[in-house]
């Protein structure tokens, strides 16, 4: 017997998109399927946020809830850990609820946020403002968050692009053992190819600008497949050997 297609969380179809006049992605065709793990590659300014923005945007008017990490990460500084993780599920609970737990939480919303960031390694700075912590610590504070949505599907804007590759490596381990489907922004092509099923890929260069290039099952990838998409990159290596 063959199996079966699932039917697609998302089918993204759109001619161009972009932010008022300017157009950031053309000659859209996407599906989203349930259990996939899709990594989006290119170059800075290909359009990997707005095609995120979009994928999000689409699956609200579906009412298809996705644990959201953006790239600004959208952390409140002068906040504790705890309570910027707290944050990720206000929608959840009332106003009062909400102001309560502001001055003082409560032990279960408390023992439920340390459990989460235990694996992260920030069990022990949720007390402490996320002003005062690192780049790497801010980003596992903005997963952290992400996470504590408790949504199958994650969306994220490169959410390891501030920690080293064994750390990348961990957390992105750490969001696919959470939720069953994933959509991420990456720069790491290394990761790409080992932690997901899927690649999408983005052009920037001339009539290539906005348009996906690629979009292919990472098994019958190599990463020498996807210097076409880095030509910046690919430029300074060749004259770096010569």
């Amino acid at each position: 017997m063959t199996q079966e297609t699932p039917s697609p969380l998302l089918h993204l179809s759109q001619d161009h998109l972009g932010h008022g006049a300017e157009v950031v992605l053309r000659d859209l065709d996407i599906r989203l399927l349930p259990g996939e793990r899709i990594a989006l590659l290119g170059a800075s300014g290909a359009g990997k946020s707005t095609l995120l923005e979009a994928l999000r945007a689409a699956l609200q008017q579906r009412d298809v809830a996705a644990a959201w990490c953006p790239q600004r990460q959208g952390l409140v500084p002068q906040l504790s850990v705890y309570h910027n993780i707290f944050m990720g599920r206000l929608d959840q609970h009332s106003r009062l609820t909400n102001l309560l737990n502001l001055l003082r939480p409560k032990p279960a919303h408390w023992q439920t946020v340390a459990a989460l960031c235990e694996p992260l390694g920030i069990a022990g700075l949720m007390e402490r403002s996320v002003e005062a912590l690192s780049g790497g610590q801010r980003q596992r504070v903005a997963i952290a968050r992400a996470l504590y949505q408790g949504h199958d599907l994650f969306l994220g804007d490169e959410p390891v692009a501030s920690v080293d590759p064994h750390q990348a490596s961990q957390l992105i381990q750490l969001i696919h053992a959470r939720h069953a489907t994933s959509v991420v922004a990456l720069h790491q092509r290394e990761l790409a190819l080992t932690h997901f099923t899927r690649v999408i890929g983005l052009g920037k260069q001339a009539d290539d600008q906005g348009r996906v290039l690629l979009d292919v099952a990472t098994d019958r990838l190599t990463p020498g497949d996807l210097d076409f998409l880095y030509p910046a990159a690919a430029t300074r290596e060749s004259s770096d050997v010569s």
